[in-house]
């Protein structure tokens, strides 16, 4: 009998907590606005055009690694290197905006 009051317990607290949190939880719309605009602007200061280029195909255009490398007339390997060098830059420059 008491283990089923103390679920019945634990269930009510956690809703609480839940809806304690919705109400007074941290907005993070701040956060990931100042977080896009960072990374807007460090694709266009720490990155090269090509991995500009490549991350632009990658991402914005949903092409894949394939794809790209027909498109630029390199090889899958050469994209899929610069596609990692252009994420780690980009990583070590946001770093401290995380």
């Amino acid at each position: 009998m008491n283990t089923i009051h103390s679920k019945k317990r634990s269930r009510l607290l956690l809703a609480d907590l839940a809806a304690w949190e919705r109400e007074n939880g941290e907005d993070n719309a701040l956060r990931l606005e100042r977080l896009r605009r960072n990374l807007r602007q460090a694709r266009l200061q720490e990155l090269t055009g090509r991995q500009q280029q490549v991350l632009t195909l990658f991402f914005d255009e949903q092409m894949n690694m394939t794809e790209i490398a027909a498109a630029l007339g390199i090889h899958r390997s050469t994209v899929s290197r610069t596609l990692h060098r252009a994420m780690d830059r980009l990583q070590r420059a946001l770093r401290y905006a995380l």
